[in-house]
């Protein structure tokens, strides 16, 4: 199965992320997805072909000012909304 994810934005309010932490973000939070995805899969609606013209993630609760404990958290936020 081939999975096509877009992410056209992604807003972290009451985060001040650094410019130069933001390459880490991004690779964290694709690499967490595709793990999710790999090993769970997708929900049912997007296992045909469907799409979401948008998700809304859960609320994350910031454990570690790292970008890449931050990125693991937004990938599992995101898998929330698209996850079975």
């Amino acid at each position: 199965m081939n999975i096509h994810l877009h992410i056209e934005h992604l807003v972290l309010e009451g985060i001040d992320l650094p410019p130069g932490e933001r390459p880490w973000l991004q690779t964290a939070v694709e690499a967490e997805l595709t793990n999710l995805l790999l090993n769970g899969g997708l929900a049912p609606a997007l296992q045909t072909g469907g799409a979401y013209r948008s998700v809304q993630a859960q609320a994350i609760h910031l454990q570690s000012p790292s970008a890449p404990a931050l990125g693991q958290q937004i990938a599992q936020a995101i898998y929330g909304g698209i996850g079975p």
